[in-house]
């Protein structure tokens, strides 16, 4: 049995007019019925709902207000999860409408919430289809065409695997619609192999996503040690092979030294509210030796925040990682630069670290 995170971007939903494709969609709805028969865990993350919304109220092109953005999404979702659950249903395969915010990803225990209530489904043996709820957030629109949710919601689970459908055979090194040269790269080692690659933004005027932001999916995945797929969600034989774990499009392979989920939620998800300005011995301390950052390290604190925020650690202009500090910004702002005794003095019931290592991760 396999765990399995399938995610369909607005190109495969919906056509250039916002209409859904439903034959497109009964196609896949078929590999995934038969990967749920054979005993299989699918999770679907789904796009679309703004682009339904944009067909139902007639609107030429993607809106670029917040508010329209997310009337659109209002108007498209109720009738994007019917089409879901009436295709599953015709399938044999029960469904749950689940939408989640950029709140329930970057609060912990909104996080684990959520983990509970996906967990509790797959055991039932429901199949839950996810996505982001539009009319609520004003954070998912920019994450790239639910890109950045669907790596969330593998890591989240613990997914053998996360398959990136999309309007292309895979991640080519240019966009093969503009140059005839582009070639399909089959594999991808690390996300540093791309260095050159001409990897666009989308071009859809349904869609916000593009192949950039897959790849930073496939980045979020990897670490956390679940392979990822980009494959064409228009051709159920590369669905097929890549729901199955065989070769299709470009796999991603994950990465060694598995990063833990805690610190994946902290880099990805939970959002910053400061900056700490670091010295240059505090910067060979984290990166080097793995250890806490001490307010003797810190030269500088900038913006507002409060104990138990998520901080930017940088150096001389370079990012060093990210952290949740112990401190407000106020109080860390009268004991930067001190050493633990001095601290104390100020601070009597004042904890040695500024950030701890194990709320700590690296940039």
């Amino acid at each position: 049995m396999a765990t399995v995170v399938v995610k369909l971007g607005s190109s495969i939903v919906a056509d250039d007019a916002g209409e859904l494709r439903i034959d497109v969609l009964g196609g896949l709805l078929d590999e995934v019925a038969a990967r749920h028969t054979a005993g299989d865990e699918v999770v679907i993350v789904t796009s679309g709902a703004i682009a339904a919304g944009m067909r139902l109220m007639e609107l030429p092109m993607r809106p670029t207000a917040m508010e329209e953005l997310q009337a659109a999404s209002a108007v498209g979702q109720g009738k994007l999860y019917r089409v879901y659950d009436e295709l599953l249903q015709e399938r044999g395969v029960p469904s749950a409408q689940v939408l989640l915010t950029f709140f329930d990803m970057s609060a912990r225990t909104h996080y684990l919430n959520a983990r509970h209530t996906l967990q509790t489904l797959l055991r039932w043996r429901v199949l839950p289809v996810i996505n982001e709820n539009d009319t609520t957030t004003t954070d998912e629109i920019s994450f790239g065409d639910n890109d950045f949710l669907a790596a969330q919601v593998a890591i989240l689970i613990g997914a053998d695997r996360l398959v990136l459908l999309t309007d292309t055979g895979g991640l080519y090194s240019a966009d093969p619609r503009r140059d005839p040269s582009a070639r399909l790269v089959e594999q991808v080692g690390g996300v540093e192999e791309l260095e050159g690659y001409d990897i666009g933004l989308s071009s859809s005027p349904i869609g916000s996503g593009g192949m950039r932001s897959k790849v930073v999916a496939a980045e979020m995945a990897t670490a956390a040690g679940i392979p990822v797929t980009i494959t064409s969600g228009v051709e159920r034989e590369s669905v097929a092979a890549a729901l199955a774990g065989e070769s299709s499009g470009t796999l991603f392979q994950p990465q060694e030294g598995r990063v833990s989920s805690f610190k994946l939620w902290l880099k990805y998800a939970k959002p910053t509210h400061g900056r700490l300005v670091i010295d240059e011995g505090a910067e060979l301390a984290l990166r080097e030796r793995g250890t806490s950052l001490l307010p003797v390290g810190v030269v500088e604190v900038e913006g507002e925040f409060e104990a138990g925020d998520a901080v930017e650690v940088r150096c001389d202009g370079r990012a060093v990682g990210k952290g949740i500090v112990n401190y407000g910004a106020e109080e860390l702002r009268r004991i930067k630069g001190l050493k633990t005794e001095a601290v104390r003095e100020i601070l009597p019931r004042a904890t040695e670290e500024a950030v701890h290592r194990d709320y700590f991760v690296l940039e």
